[in-house]
């Protein structure tokens, strides 16, 4: 039996405009009702995706920040930041590249300090605690920082990812998007979270299922018995998780879902 099922959001539950189906509301609450855990796991911050499921919210286990951040009614259950120590350094190599804005993911509030487009305009849609400071040093040791979020004027799996990984080996360099990658922590991903919520919750393997679209989603997909990816996602992804649904488009998540509820 399905105990949990955890979802990435952009391009896997959300459509193309960003929006969510309107039926997920009454489905949580179904699944809500026969003790199923339903978990949203995206790169976007907790204040963000809180507002997106605003009608439900209590009843969700948020992975946030590609899973550096878990949080269930609104307690923080796991936290692996990027360390301190290592901030300033990985800053220095993100501005050597052209092309590149970071952006600090603290656990309460993201940071930038560039107010180029469309940079910005992205930077605040996906991040409703979003401040722009001086400078990104300026905020190292005043919050925990899940991640740093590196925008890409260029195609990230072309730019960002052939750059960054060499000049941070220390730390964990993931695509999140077309234009976005991701330093972490080098334990931070959301397959190392399931891990953690399988062990808080004391859940199997195979009572797990998950859903994404692109590579940082690839480590939770095989930390779950069930493990699927839709039909518009990143096409390496496609060939490790050969499972596929219907794409966002389509609500592909939404229909297996139901069906996944049948036979729960």
């Amino acid at each position: 039996m399905i105990k949990l099922i955890a979802t990435d959001l952009d391009g896997t539950l959300l459509d193309d405009g960003k929006r969510l189906p309107g039926e997920i509301f009454g489905l949580i609450e179904k699944l809500h009702e026969k003790g199923i855990l339903f978990a949203p796991a995206s790169g976007r911050q907790y204040a963000n995706l809180k507002a997106l499921f605003a009608p439900v919210w209590e009843k969700l286990l948020f992975i946030c920040e590609n899973g550096a951040l878990v949080k269930y009614r609104g307690k923080t259950l796991h936290l692996d930041p990027v360390p301190d120590g290592s901030i300033a350094d990985a800053l220095r190599e993100i501005r050597a590249i052209p092309r590149l804005f970071p952006m600090l993911c603290g656990e309460n509030c993201a940071y930038i300090e560039s107010d180029e487009e469309p940079f910005c305009t992205y930077a605040h849609l996906a991040y409703t605690n979003c401040k722009r400071v001086e400078t990104l040093e300026r905020v190292i040791g005043r919050e925990q920082i899940c991640k740093i979020a590196v925008y890409d004027g260029l195609p990230a799996s072309e730019h960002c990812l052939r750059l960054l990984p060499s000049r941070l080996p220390a730390l964990r360099t993931a695509i999140s998007g077309s234009e976005w990658c991701d330093v972490s922590a080098p334990t931070a991903d959301k397959g190392r979270a399931i891990d953690f919520i399988r062990g808080y919750f004391g859940l199997k393997r195979e009572e797990c299922a998950a859903f994404g679209d692109h590579m940082n989603d690839y480590e939770m997909l095989l930390a779950c018995g069930f493990s699927y990816v839709t039909e518009n996602a990143y096409p390496p992804l496609k060939t490790y998780i050969p499972n596929i649904i219907p794409s966002n488009n389509e609500k592909g998540v939404l229909h297996k879902i139901k069906e996944l509820l049948e036979g729960a």
